[in-house]
């Protein structure tokens, strides 16, 4: 039997382009997820509590960089709470990894603030969330942050 250079390149080839399929499946469940982060820090910023609400998971753990943890009703009740001063809050360098029916998504948290008598307030966390997928939908399960 002869083998060809054509006939290996292009058999080659289409084993590569099978095994990327796969890959473009979990794509479409990083980039819902993605989407559900940014709204979450849309409804952060706007103090939202109908969307965190749908967001949220019914078993939610949120914790915070000074150790408090949360459950979902105390997140959003605080979460909602008008604060004095100009904010403004940034998620930078966002990873999201989709493992079945978890999301692993990790990202830094820039937020800024003024108080009423002018002095500003920057703070800078790692953010580590816990997105699981429950039915169709993505829910954040469980949030820890670390200040930086």
């Amino acid at each position: 039997m002869d083998i060809d250079r054509r006939r290996l390149a292009l058999s080659v080839i289409a084993f590569g382009l099978l095994s990327v399929v796969p890959a473009f499946a979990a794509s479409a469940d990083e980039e819902t997820v993605a989407k559900n982060v940014a709204a979450f820090r849309a409804a952060q910023l706007a103090l939202d509590a109908k969307v965190l609400d749908a967001l949220c998971a019914p078993e939610l753990s949120y914790s915070h960089s000074d150790a408090r943890v949360e459950d979902k009703a105390t997140f959003i009740a605080n979460a909602i709470k008008p604060r004095p001063g100009s904010r403004a809050l940034e998620y930078r360098d966002v990873k999201t990894r989709v493992v079945g029916d978890v999301a692993i998504v990790r990202f830094q948290w820039v937020s800024e603030s003024e108080a009423p008598d002018g002095k500003k307030t920057t703070l800078n966390l790692h953010i580590l969330m816990n997105w699981q997928k429950q039915g169709a939908e993505w829910k954040l399960l469980s949030r820890a942050a670390t200040k930086l």
